[in-house]
């Protein structure tokens, strides 16, 4: 892994303490944005349901994303990785106790998501699902999902992992822009572990600027008793489609999983 200069390095940590001074008011935020009709946008990587203190815990991954609350939300590792591929997470548990329910996958069996990829959403109806296999040394996928809103609304979704080599995030970057250059214009979302830390021309998302430009500043999400790294992204391609990005700091998401969960409020009467 690259290092991070000191300068960054003690930004982050400083940036997560004064997180940690403030989390009171973490999940009254969420609500205070209700009243605006936008939509709450998560995403979580759940390390495979296993914590921080190495237990294996589907309820503290369900419990977080209850507190959390989200209208719209991508999940990564909720699947086994090795053998066969089985879902992690109590879907009917998930859909009873917030309302959320996934988009529909083929031809994966007993898995809940797309290479450990799956997407909650609370209101719409799905209109179109690409399952995307991305490029390189691990087995990695994208999910572009297509969603009509109730508003009449459409919007896309990519929920992705991406890669930990350098080269292999390039390449998996420049796929999913491809896919997206392909497709007619639309309000459109990144949301993923996007194992990208760097930041400007070295940064293996800068391939993704053209489509996705002024990218929100990243926050730290990982590890998640500290965080100093930025793995985690919500983007958007639209001018003030999203709000401020920010971590879910609770104490209960601190050990569920070795990532925070991060969020951002979606609102598209301020995107044009």
């Amino acid at each position: 892994m690259t290092q991070l200069t000191n300068p960054t390095l003690r930004a982050n940590i400083l940036h997560s303490l004064r997180n940690r001074r403030q989390r009171g008011s973490v999940l009254g935020d969420d609500e205070e944005g209700r009243a605006d009709a936008s939509l709450l946008v998560a995403s979580y990587n759940v390390h495979k349901c296993v914590g921080v203190d190495g237990r294996f815990d589907p309820g503290r991954i369900a419990q977080v994303i209850r507190e959390i609350g989200p209208d719209l939300l991508a999940l990564q590792e909720a699947d086994t990785r090795f053998g066969e591929r089985r879902g992690l997470l109590d879907l009917a548990w998930v859909e009873r106790e917030t309302g959320l329910q996934p988009v529909p996958l083929s031809g994966v069996a007993k898995a809940h998501g797309w290479h450990g990829n799956v997407l909650f959403f609370r209101q719409g109806a799905v209109r179109d699902v690409h399952q995307v296999k991305l490029p390189g040394l691990e087995p990695r996928g994208a999910l572009i999902t297509e969603l009509d809103m109730q508003d009449g609304r459409m919007l896309r979704v990519i929920a992705a992992h991406l890669g930990l080599l350098n080269r292999s995030r390039q390449q998996q970057a420049r796929m999913i822009l491809d896919i997206l250059s392909g497709r007619g214009d639309a309000p459109t979302l990144l949301m993923g572990d996007l194992n990208e830390w760097r930041l400007g021309d070295r940064s293996a998302l800068h391939s993704l600027a053209p489509m996705f430009r002024g990218m929100p500043p990243a926050v730290p999400s990982f590890p998640s008793r500290l965080p100093v790294l930025a793995l985690d992204r919500i983007i958007s391609n639209r001018p003030g489609l999203l709000g401020e990005v920010k971590v879910h700091d609770t104490a209960l998401a601190r050990v569920a999983s070795d990532h925070l969960p991060i969020k951002a409020r979606l609102r598209f009467a301020e995107s044009g």
